[in-house]
């Protein structure tokens, strides 16, 4: 067969939900894979079933382009190194690792790769797991390791995808535009007016206020916006009465 040409493959081994093949379509679609194939899956319809493609979410593609094989061997055609998935151990088989230190190891040698799940309900038979080079075991809390299916595969396709060089991650906000120093003096001043009217601020006496305040704005890094939003507050502030102010204690102590 002629290999895919991202060659990694996602084998479903006998899925019993059509959810989790829906679900497992999309995990591996937002990874940016598309090779699915199902061994044996208890409903032959599943590819086609309203609860597959609901739960694909948009990975319709994937589905459409998934194949259904009887066998896992079937499944493997053109692959070269498989990794199986599985939880329970076993006094006989391929050497087990973590999928990340594994995933580092394999990207170098080029193979064609593909990720092994078995059934939900039983995971991988021994003689399944014996076809595959390595087993993949997720290191999960000791106390509860048990994943669903699809979860499993949105685990091992990011790993996958990060050790193949992974996604640029996309900003989802415009860039912010930071306050110069001028604009900083400007709020500075301004601040210092206004506490000086309201009777906050000492002028004679200011000990280290604005020193600490520039500290904090400096730490801040405030963008021009805020710089803007904090002296309107400043003028809104400016605009109280001096003797409401100075009416309540707490207003008028000034801090050093």
């Amino acid at each position: 067969m002629t290999p895919p040409t991202d060659p990694t493959r996602f084998v479903l081994v006998e899925p019993s939900h059509a959810g989790n093949v829906g679900a497992a379509a999309r995990a591996i679609k937002v990874m940016g894979f598309i090779d699915l194939v199902l061994v044996a899956p208890r409903e032959a319809d599943v590819l086609l079933q309203q609860e597959t493609r609901a739960r694909a979410s948009g990975a319709g593609d994937v589905l459409d382009a998934a194949r259904v094989v009887a066998t896992l061997a079937e499944a493997l055609d053109g692959v070269t190194h498989a990794c199986a998935t599985a939880m329970t151990p076993r006094d006989f088989g391929p050497p087990t690792a973590a999928p990340r230190v594994h995933f580092e190891s394999l990207v170098p040698r080029g193979h064609r790769v593909a990720l092994v799940f078995g059934p939900e309900r039983t995971g991988l038979s021994n003689d399944d797991v014996y076809r595959c080079h390595a087993v993949l075991s997720i290191p999960t809390h000791p106390g509860y390791g048990s994943l669903n299916l699809s979860q499993a595969v949105q685990l091992l396709a990011y790993e996958w995808r990060v050790a193949l060089g992974g996604f640029e991650v996309a900003a989802r906000t415009p860039p912010v535009e930071r306050a110069d120093a001028v604009a900083i003096d400007g709020l500075l001043v301004h601040w210092q007016q206004v506490l000086q009217d309201i009777g906050y601020l000492d002028p004679a006496a200011p000990k280290k206020l604005l020193p600490r305040l520039r500290r904090l704005v400096q730490r801040a890094e405030l963008t021009t916006e805020e710089v803007h939003i904090l002296r309107g507050i400043a003028r809104a502030a400016a605009g109280t009465p001096r003797a409401s102010a100075a009416a309540d204690p707490r207003t008028t102590r000034r801090r050093g």
